[in-house]
């Protein structure tokens, strides 16, 4: 399965909904975003906590109001072709998958309170996404907050390196993937194994390369998060098992 990360970032700017049209056209199912707050509480899709590197603004997405990220630039640094791409708000973002199809990996982003996700929570309930909408963090704080606000939302639990039992952590999270990096993975493979013999899905991330393609593939892992996710359908048609 390929898993477009923050949309085709490759090809497009990154968390933008023209990224996430161009993972769609090119036959990607799942779209990986992140989301964060804005100062006065209304969830965006970015992924860093500045403003900086991707938009024509500055400053920390949690100081700035939603007026102020809805005037933003969000294009012109990828490419002048892009020019006057929005940061979308997470509803926004919802509502575009709702109508045009695909489902949203969806990553809170840094620490959450309870208050902002369930801010969240009430977006995808809201646009009636609940069952094409699917959790992850580093946070664990914020994945128990979605647990115990949102029982019917999947989680995913992002590690860049193993825990040393992942499957007691994913059956004390209630997690229905474990989505690690491809250099934590590639220390120990057999996690893969051990994690589906408990019944829980493996994402890896962030997989560019062909030659890795192969070796996940072959590893059994359920998905990959790239960069590229037209170039890996294209590789799982012609090589993926």
């Amino acid at each position: 399965m390929a898993i477009a990360h923050r949309g085709a970032s490759s090809a497009a700017p990154e968390n933008t909904l023209v990224a996430e049209e161009v993972a769609r056209r090119g036959g990607a199912t799942w779209i990986e975003d992140d989301v964060q707050p804005s100062k006065d509480g209304v969830p965006y899709v970015m992924h860093d906590s500045t403003v900086d590197r991707t938009t024509d603004g500055t400053g920390a997405i949690r100081s700035l109001t939603s007026a102020e990220l809805d005037a933003l630039d969000a294009g012109s640094w990828f490419a002048p072709s892009y020019a006057g791409a929005r940061v979308p708000t997470l509803a926004a973002q919802l509502a575009d998958l709702r109508e045009r199809g695909g489902n949203l990996l969806l990553e809170v982003k840094g620490a959450h309170s309870e208050e902002e996700v369930g801010r969240i929570v009430r977006e995808v309930r809201a646009a009636d996404m609940t069952d094409r909408v699917f959790v992850q963090s580093f946070d664990v704080p914020s994945l128990r907050h979605v647990r115990a606000l949102a029982p019917e939302l999947p989680l995913g639990l992002l590690r860049d390196a193993p825990d040393a039992d992942p499957v007691a952590v994913a059956k004390d999270l209630h997690l229905a993937s474990y989505n690690v990096s491809d250099r934590g993975l590639s220390t120990r493979p057999e996690l893969v194994e051990e994690l589906h013999a408990a019944g829980v899905a493996v994402n890896v991330w962030t997989v560019d390369a062909p030659t890795r393609w192969k070796a996940l593939d072959e590893l059994g892992v359920d998905g990959v998060i790239t960069n590229r996710p037209a170039e890996l359908m294209g590789w799982i048609s012609a090589h993926g098992s």
